[in-house]
Order: structure tokens, then C-alpha cells, then sequence
């Protein structure tokens, strides 16, 4: 089983679209493939059930029959810092929590797992620990999604360098085009070489996920 953690140079980067993409082009290649969204804040409640956008939205593209409430088992109603959500409620995010709810989903034997990560790599979950943790803690792969924009070399560099300090493979990084930038071919130029990991593709905006998919060199998983 492939363990693969999608994480961003920060929140609104596009994470959930490239993750419905890869989740999608698995799918395609007749492997069950299974979404983990482990916490998520920004919800509506339908039904006494608090449902979060972008977890609908991978759970239509996972393959293993998972339950909404099993592809994102915390979730809080407004758009904050969990942590800060949590405390709000008088709860606590345990990584012992994660992890146990990412065992319900190795138990489903998926060929290929696609967490999505919460804002950055260094999301707080309170107590003094990130959700980057539970990423160590399960062995994963990343996949680095740059926000290219103004600022995005910093905040690129110093994520790919967390995550191979905290001792985690980088299969690689795709650069999510989602606005105009000046000089783009030159920022992408600079990120080539500042980021020893493979580009897997250029994504332009675009809101079909199968162009997206196109558009990425996934024979890296």
C-alpha cells in the first residue's frame, strides 16, 4: 500500500483539487484508492452532520466505499485554526486519533492512500504538536503543492526543507498556476533548482480534474 500525504505551501493552495486529480487518475488505472482528510474546519451541517467541502469532494473520487465521517473524522463548523476550533469546544486534536482513524483505512486494503493535509505542513493541532507528526508517525510520501505567487519561493523552500527534516521521502512538487504571476517561468526556473525533488507538472487554472490530471506526470507514484 502507497502512503501519500498532499501539503501546500499554504491554506488555499489547491490541495484538494490536485488531490481529487490524482485520486482520479488512480481510479482510472483500476486502483482502489482510498481519501483521508483527518481534520477539517469550515463545515456545513446537513442532516446533524457536519460536512465539509473539500472531503465531499474527495470522497466522490475515492474507490473503497468510505463514509463521508471516514474520510474526515474531525471536523469543526467554522473556518479557523482547528486547534483554535477545538479549544472553542472544549476538545482536544490527539494524534492517537489520527492515527487510529488512518488504521480504518488500511484495514479497507486500498492499493493507494491520498491524505490531504490542513493548510501547511506545520498545521498546530495544539498541545505543541503538528499535524506533520502524524505524517512521520504513518511513514508517508509527500507531494508539495506550490501556491506560485508572489512569496512563493520562501515558503516553498522552507516547507521542502521541513519535510526532509523531519525525515520524510519527497516524491515531489507540482507548481498550481491559480492566479497571474509576473515572471513565472523564471520563479519556476529558481523553485527547479532550490527544490531536489522532481516537478511532477504545471497546473494552470483549470476546474476539470481530468485536465489537471493530464497534466501531471504521476508515474512517480
Amino acid at each position: 500500500m502507497k502512503k501519500i500525504f498532499i501539503t501546500a505551501t499554504d491554506t488555499d493552495a489547491g490541495k484538494t483539487h490536485i488531490a481529487q486529480s490524482i485520486l482520479y487518475a488512480l481510479s482510472q488505472q483500476k486502483l482502489k484508492v482510498a481519501a483521508f482528510k483527518p481534520i477539517s474546519a469550515g463545515c456545513e451541517l446537513i442532516d446533524d452532520q457536519l460536512i465539509n467541502e473539500d472531503a465531499r469532494l474527495l470522497a466522490e473520487q475515492a474507490n473503497c466505499g468510505q463514509t463521508i465521517a471516514a474520510v474526515n473524522p474531525i471536523a469543526f463548523k467554522e473556518p479557523i485554526a482547528p486547534h483554535i476550533a477545538a479549544a472553542k469546544y472544549q476538545q482536544k486534536i490527539e494524534l492517537a486519533d489520527i492515527y487510529h482513524n488512518f488504521q480504518d483505512i488500511v484495514r479497507l486494503q486500498p492499493d493507494v492512500v491520498i491524505t490531504e493535509g490542513a493548510g501547511g505542513w506545520r498545521l498546530p493541532l495544539g498541545q505543541g504538536h503538528f499535524l506533520s507528526e502524524f505524517a512521520q508517525q504513518t511513514e508517508q510520501q509527500v507531494i508539495l503543492i506550490v501556491n506560485m505567487k508572489l512569496g512563493c519561493l520562501n515558503h516553498a523552500v522552507l516547507t521542502y526543507q521541513a519535510i526532509c527534516q523531519d525525515g520524510l521521502s519527497c516524491l515531489g512538487w507540482i507548481a498550481n498556476c491559480q492566479e497571474e504571476m509576473p515572471y513565472l517561468a523564471e520563479n519556476l526556473a529558481e523553485l527547479t533548482q532550490l527544490i531536489k525533488a522532481p516537478l511532477i507538472g504545471k497546473v494552470l487554472y483549470q476546474p476539470d480534474i481530468k485536465q489537471v490530471a493530464q497534466a501531471l506526470d504521476l508515474t512517480l507514484l
